[in-house]
Order: structure tokens, then C-alpha cells, then sequence
């Protein structure tokens, strides 16, 4: 069992999964383009490499590599700047939001190098991230199989799968995504109708409540309690819902299959009109966003 792990990108979700990683024992080299948070996670424990050929020597033979960088070109530049790098038999795996056609794309390029490349959709936030994530992967099973060890690592319990050819990882990611905007914009939509009542409700006690034993309890009532705990008038804050890119992917996929997705549709619209105009409901998400993800809430 190699516990020897390369991480490339140290932002909120990859900080939290290197730290995840150090407490379960492994040796971790970390890459970022900041070198601040480079030395940041030294502090904690891990090995810290200024380059990608640094990151990649220290890391010796059968090289295990973990992405969670942005989606898109900074993808393929790291991919770019690293298959030079790479041998035969090693595996980089994308935990990122990548679009899954870029992933089997990745995934044949390197595959010609006799590099193996696994798509990883990360769900959970930023406590996930730290405990243990939800992850889908895809690639070949092989590769898999040969470092599950990692994926039973970095997940909750019961909280990963292999789901099939390269792409497939991502693709679920993509359309968890989509049910995740769906979720947000059903629940502010209640919490917004509570708000125009002539009732003066607790909005934590509601959330509360319906955490425990109701038929719309889930994580997303149990985040609501505690922005409610902190803000209960959702004051001071302007309530325009960040993001879109993942949801509008599933959207997309949705059109062009012929599948029903009005849910999703009416939840990325409300998306973009929060940056005109802000209500309750739209301060609510921005609010849950920042609490499961720590996505910037304007004030």
C-alpha cells in the first residue's frame, strides 16, 4: 500500500482533504501555485515541493496524483506541465467540478502514455472534505481497484463508488450538482413563504424540527439551523447566489437528451436574476452555499 500521495491545489476543499489525509498517516506532497500555502501546509505536516518536477521526484516510484484545482484550462495546463514527468502505470486523478467530455478526453490523451487517469466527483463541502467526502469515480477499474485504499480514505463511510468508464465520476458529480440547485432554491422558496406569513417564526426551531424525523429532513435543514442560529433576519447581506457552471452542464445534458429538468431550470434562472434582484429565498442559498462550501456571501 503506497501512502505516499502528490497534491496539486491547496484552496478550501484541497486544504481540507491533504489535512484529512495527514491524520490518517499518509505522506502527502503538496503543490500550489501560491507558495504561502505551500509552507501554510508544511506547518501541518506535509512536504511541501515548489514545482511540479519537485512534487513529482519526491514522490518516486508508482506516483499517486490528486488535482483539485479549477475546471477547465488550469486543468490541462497542470496535465501539460506534468505528463513530461510522469511514467508508465502512474495515476492522476481530477477531484475537481471538471466537465466530464473534458475528462475522457484527458483520459484518452494520457492514456496513450500509459498513464491512468480517474475523474472524481467530490460532494460533501468543506466538512466532508475534512472527515470524509462523497466520491464517484470513473476510469479505468484496474486503477481503481489498485488504490481504493485512497478512496475509502477520503470518504465517509459508505461514501465512494467506482461507477464506470472514464467520465462517469464527473458526470454524476455534474448531475448531483444540478439536484443540489434544485434542493437550495425548493427549500428558500419554503423559507421565503414562512417570511411573508403574519407569523413571527423562529426560523431555527423550524429548521430544527424539520431535521429530525420530518420527510424533508436532510444536511440542508441542518445548515439552515445554523445560519438561522447566526442571522436570524438574514441581515446585512445582499443575497446574490454565486455559481451555475455545474448546474447549467446537467441543463444542458438535460435538453439535449429530451429530459424533464423544469426544477433545475427555474433554480439556475433564480440564479442569475440574484444578481439584480435579492429576496429571502436568494440570501438563504448564499448563505447555505458559504456554509457547506465556503463560497463568498456579498454584503
Amino acid at each position: 500500500m503506497n501512502k505516499k500521495i502528490g497534491f496539486i491545489g491547496l484552496g478550501r476543499m484541497g486544504r481540507n482533504m491533504v489535512l484529512n489525509l495527514l491524520s490518517k498517516k499518509y505522506k502527502v506532497i503538496v503543490y500550489n501555485r501560491d507558495i504561502e500555502k505551500v509552507k501554510e501546509m508544511e506547518k501541518e505536516g506535509a512536504i511541501g515541493a515548489y514545482s511540479l518536477e519537485e512534487l513529482v521526484n519526491k514522490l518516486g516510484k508508482e506516483k499517486i496524483i490528486i488535482m483539485m484545482i479549477t475546471a477547465g484550462k488550469p486543468i490541462d495546463e497542470v496535465i501539460s506541465g506534468l505528463s513530461g514527468f510522469l511514467s508508465k502505470g502512474d495515476i492522476l486523478i481530477d477531484g475537481g467540478n471538471s466537465f466530464y467530455e473534458d475528462s475522457v478526453r484527458r483520459y484518452e490523451l494520457l492514456n496513450k502514455k500509459g498513464i491512468n487517469y480517474l475523474d472524481m466527483g467530490t460532494s460533501g463541502g468543506l466538512e466532508g472534505a475534512r472527515n470524509g467526502a462523497c466520491l464517484t469515480i470513473g476510469g479505468e477499474k484496474n486503477s481503481f481497484d489498485k488504490i481504493e485504499f485512497l478512496f475509502r480514505d477520503l470518504a465517509t463511510k459508505n461514501g465512494y463508488a467506482y461507477l464506470g468508464d472514464s467520465g462517469s465520476g464527473h458526470f454524476a458529480k455534474m448531475i448531483h450538482n444540478g439536484i443540489e440547485y434544485s434542493l437550495l432554491e425548493s427549500y428558500a422558496e419554503g423559507f421565503e413563504l414562512l417570511a411573508k406569513s403574519k407569523y413571527k417564526f423562529n426560523y431555527s426551531d423550524v429548521s430544527k424540527v424539520w431535521s429530525n424525523g420530518s420527510v424533508i429532513r436532510s444536511w440542508i435543514t441542518e445548515l439552515a439551523e445554523r445560519v438561522f442560529r447566526k442571522n436570524p433576519e438574514l441581515k446585512d447581506i445582499k443575497g446574490v447566489i454565486g455559481g451555475g457552471e455545474t448546474g447549467s452542464w446537467a441543463y444542458n445534458f438535460a435538453k439535449k437528451t429530451g429530459a424533464d429538468a423544469d426544477c433545475l431550470k427555474h433554480a439556475i434562472e433564480k440564479r442569475k436574476e440574484s444578481e439584480k434582484k435579492q429576496s429571502f429565498g436568494t440570501k438563504l442559498i448564499a448563505l447555505l452555499r458559504n456554509e457547506f462550501g465556503g463560497h463568498e456571501v456579498k454584503k
